[in-house]
């Protein structure tokens, strides 16, 4: 699906911050029910405030799908989220995505096409039934109408134990894209021993996975990651434990193998907010996600030395910092101009088949 990208007009691009902030206010309130702005933890400090619902991709889902008063969905994240937005809302919202750039690098790191040629050959090698689909909530609507259309079902960081469990109940094999590590990570919590799980690479021959591998693998991982999670070593871990032994290193399950291995513990970005919110007052806290949840949360608890764990790396997810003061105040007071996000009802009936089983599997 093609998208255009709104040029604002200069009186946006040039008010302050404070001008901005307050017509901001005047909308929402103008609007008052008719109006939800969701708001992805990852947003800047000044964007998250104006958040109707704050949370991670799976709660945001969840709120999507039940708010019947809402005329107009304001999505401040990134493109596959106000899709999902799309799909599972009811009909006659519009959802809007106030920056139409803000996409996932990770989702682009599956072509739908090449997806599909996956699947084509995995089923031709080893036959068709035996294999499910599960794709992470950051892939396009294409993808997720694929899973729906094939039995699988969509998943996130906050229950991907979940949708792992769900599939080995029908299914004996998993193919999971488009982020190796989540899938790695997980399947590791279920006991699946490394040399039955594999790594399908489209560009090489084959996926790089000879026929007997692929038939011992339980779970085929698309070759895929976060740029923001793949930042975190297992030696910024380690440089962190001989500065301060009392540290507490909590990380995001996109990080590599070795780096949640390492780590005291491991969530999505929800369970990383509730483990600082909880931690006693006093606690050192190093995190392994991105920058800007990171700085909020430095902020918000001043009680709690918390940093980020990488040092001087610079996590950020370029995409989520793209949403601005000023694109939100132009969606809100121009929704005739603003980035609509449609999703084709063709697509739209598989994908919310399978946006549907990770919220039923979520309860």
């Amino acid at each position: 699906m093609s998208y255009r990208a709104a040029v604002l007009p200069e009186e946006y691009r040039v008010a302050g911050e404070d001008k901005l902030a307050g017509r901001i206010l005047a909308r929402k309130k103008e609007l008052g029910e008719r109006l939800l702005i969701l708001t992805h933890h990852y947003q800047r400090v000044e964007i998250v405030r104006f958040g109707d619902e704050v949370g991670d991709s799976y709660g945001l889902a969840k709120i999507a799908s039940r708010s019947p008063k809402a005329e107009y969905i304001v999505f401040c994240g990134v493109r596959f989220m106000a899709e999902a937005a799309d799909i599972l809302g009811r009909p006659g919202q519009k959802v809007f995505l106030p920056n139409a750039t803000a996409g996932c690098p990770m989702a682009d790191m599956a072509p739908s096409e090449k997806v599909y040629n996956a699947w084509d050959d995995i089923e031709e090698r080893i036959g068709k039934g035996r294999t499910v689909p599960i794709s992470y909530m950051n892939s396009s609507a294409e993808l997720k109408a694929f899973t729906g259309m094939n039995g699988g079902l969509i998943c996130t960081s906050s229950n991907a134990d979940a949708a792992f469990k769900w599939s080995y109940e029908r299914f004996e094999k998993l193919f999971f894209f488009p982020d190796q590590h989540l899938g790695r990570n997980t399947a590791k919590k279920f006991g699946i021993p490394k040399d039955e799980i594999a790594l399908y690479d489209p560009r090489q021959p084959s996926g790089g996975i000879d026929d007997a591998r692929l038939e011992k693998a339980r779970v085929i991982l698309w070759y895929g990651l976060c740029h923001v999670h793949a930042k975190f070593r297992p030696d910024h871990i380690d440089q962190w434990r001989a500065k301060d032994p009392s540290v507490r290193i909590v990380v995001h399950p996109e990080c590599e193998e070795e780096v949640v291995d390492r780590a005291d513990a491991v969530g999505s970005t929800a369970f990383i907010v509730n483990y600082v919110e909880s931690a006693p007052a006093g606690s050192t806290i190093a995190i392994g996600t991105e920058l800007n949840l990171i700085h909020r949360l430095a902020l918000t608890h001043k009680d709690k030395n918390i940093y980020e764990l990488s040092g001087d790396t610079c996590p950020m997810c370029s995409n989520m910092f793209r949403t601005t003061l000023a694109d939100l105040c132009f969606t809100l007071e121009n929704p005739d101009k603003g980035e609509l996000v449609v999703v084709p009802n063709e697509i739209k009936r598989d994908a919310k088949t399978a946006l549907e089983r990770m919220l039923h599997i979520g309860k």
